[in-house]
């Protein structure tokens, strides 16, 4: 009887281990908030003026250790400011040394990226990467595309650890890979609205378009 027992309550712990490692926690994945993120990122990391004069952004845009007290319409938009999700992760990110790396290299390239997208050698594809189009033009374009994607997986990477966190979950593969194409994806649709008129773009269903 022990024995019959005994086996009974190691086969119902053995199910019970069993059935939780199935179990799958949905992280809460705030897409219109990780776009504004990544748009906050390229006005203040890549479309600024060269690394010292970051220095120089608008009171709003950083983490203000002194109360600006000279102008409260001002000092109401900070608060503001720091209540929102959208800045909140834009902020994480633009403090994270790899990704001001990532930005910064990704900024020295950009005139060289910008012409192989106005010419149509490359355009944004559907993952968030720079894809070539045309292979009998892309010339030296491979090194430019391949440095170019390297930086947007860094960037990528870091937005999906960022909303782990905000989620107050823990960095595991599952959960990361659960955020990341999701990340990767928002990311994409971030640069094709901000694609200049006749740069390709891929749309969700694979197919490449003319914006």
């Amino acid at each position: 009887m022990k024995k019959a027992l005994t086996r009974w309550v190691i086969a119902a712990a053995t199910g019970l281990l069993a059935a939780c490692a199935f179990i799958t926690v949905n992280v809460y994945f705030p897409e219109k908030d990780v776009k504004q993120a990544y748009k906050s990122l390229d006005e203040m990391l890549l479309k600024q003026q060269p690394k010292e004069d970051l220095q120089q952004l608008p009171e709003q845009q950083m983490p203000a250790e002194k109360p600006l007290s000279f102008i409260p319409v001002i000092s109401f938009a900070a608060e503001a400011w720091a209540e929102d999700l959208g800045n909140k992760l834009a902020e994480e990110l633009s403090g994270m040394p790899e990704v001001q790396q990532a930005y910064e290299e990704m900024r020295a390239r950009l005139p060289q990226l910008n012409a192989l997208r106005d010419s149509g050698v490359v355009g944004e594809a559907v993952d968030g990467r720079v894809a070539i189009r045309d292979q009998s033009k892309a010339g030296s374009a491979q090194a430019i595309v391949q440095a170019e994607n390297s930086n947007r997986k860094t960037v990528i990477i870091n937005m999906a650890k960022a909303i782990l966190r905000v989620n107050k979950q823990p960095e595991t593969k599952d959960a990361l890979s659960q955020v990341l194409s999701k990340a990767a994806a928002t990311y994409a649709d971030t640069k094709r609205e901000e694609a200049k008129a006749g740069w390709w773009i891929q749309l969700a269903n694979g197919r490449w378009v003319q914006k």
